[in-house]
């Protein structure tokens, strides 16, 4: 059973982030900590930067075979991200790097600026079989860094010029910056977007989202993707119990309005090093909720904090769970929003023909 993380970091330091602490992953042997030196003299604390790396990988597309998602493929741009969710259930996958699911996370980000070549040469192999890529599953394609990088953009122009069906996942309003490319490709049923919305409260996003837009930022984002015609579905994901469940039935009612045909949700997840991070942020900024939230998860999950199996992970089991899953159904079948996405479209795939390659007669 994980214990929570005892050395945090001064909250100077980490203003603006999410995770109070930076302890190694589950696979360190080794601990580290801060120490006082023993002289007397005071330190000026130095915020916390964010740093990115560059990594050039070999390949790009991940195949899953989770029978429990609604996609069998995805790309990550980047790996790492600055958006700071204190719930993100990819944080354990920075421990891979040797680095800590806790502030590494968040501020140790990992850039692919090779990534649409990559994608483009897996895109023209012979053998490859089309089917709708999903990007932004597990860290945010749209993040702060993309402004600058542009890789995400990048890898919609390879996809747009092989006509390849993609699936997106967001929180930020940079996905704005490509409605040029996304209205083309939503023109031929190549798009899907989904926007994430957890809470309208500003003050529990500030706090459980630190770097990710406002709430309502993102609520223009769903207005301004349905307003060029992009198929946008709104994300109530995740549902934190004794915190944000009330607010189900208010987040499907405003993406309505803003213009979302259709809805989805998941219930909380705290795999591995997040559920220490997750209940040393609850007992800093929530603690006369902390006992209720982690009850009510526990309660889902069989008396575990987490349940890794298929078709149970995402919403847990039980009367609680049930409930929550009876709200929604009812909410979006009285808005409209009990409708499936247009199925994208595979049919129009191609590998463009590059300088000096015969045409094909057939």
């Amino acid at each position: 059973m994980f214990r929570t993380y005892a050395h945090q970091i001064d909250s100077d330091a980490r203003k603006g982030r999410g995770a109070a602490s930076n302890a190694p992953g589950r696979f360190e042997r080794q601990e580290r900590a801060p120490e006082h030196d023993g002289w007397e003299i005071a330190e000026d604390m130095q915020q916390i930067r964010t740093e990115v790396s560059d990594e050039h990988p070999r390949s790009l597309i991940n195949y899953t075979t989770s029978p429990d998602l609604p996609f069998e493929r995805t790309i990550n741009p980047y790996r790492g991200c600055e958006h700071g969710c204190i719930y993100c259930f990819a944080r354990p996958t920075h421990g891979y790097l040797g680095l800590s699911a806790g502030l590494d996370f968040e501020t140790k980000l990992v850039a692919r600026p090779d990534a649409a070549e990559v994608l483009a040469r897996e895109l023209g192999r012979k053998s490859y079989k089309v089917a709708p890529i999903a990007i932004g599953t597990n860290t945010d394609p749209y993040q702060p860094i993309e402004r600058d990088r542009k890789i995400m953009r990048s890898c919609l122009e390879v996809l747009e010029v092989h006509r390849h069906p993609v699936m997106i996942t967001t929180k930020g309003t940079g996905i704005l910056r490509d409605l040029d490319i996304l209205k083309r490709m939503a023109r031929l049923g190549l798009v899907q977007v989904g926007i994430s919305i957890t809470t309208l409260d500003p003050e529990i996003a500030r706090r459980m989202e630190p770097r990710v837009p406002r709430p309502e930022k993102r609520l223009e984002v769903v207005r301004g993707l349905a307003r060029a015609g992009v198929p946008v579905r709104v994300m109530v994901s995740p549902v934190v119990p004794g915190l944000t469940e009330a607010e189900i039935e208010a987040i499907l009612a405003a993406a309505n309005t803003a213009g979302a045909s259709s809805a989805s949700w998941i219930m909380l997840r705290l795999p591995h090093e997040v559920s220490p991070l997750f209940q040393d942020w609850l007992a800093e900024h929530y603690p006369a909720r902390a006992a209720r939230v982690m009850a009510r998860l526990r309660e889902m999950h069989g008396g575990k904090e987490y349940e890794a199996e298929w078709f149970r992970r995402m919403r847990g089991t039980g009367p609680y769970a049930a409930m929550i899953g009876q709200r929604f159904r009812l909410a979006v079948k009285r808005l409209g929003l009990d409708q499936a996405q247009p199925e994208l479209r595979c049919d129009l795939f191609r590998v463009p023909v590059k300088p000096g390659e015969q045409l094909s007669l057939f």
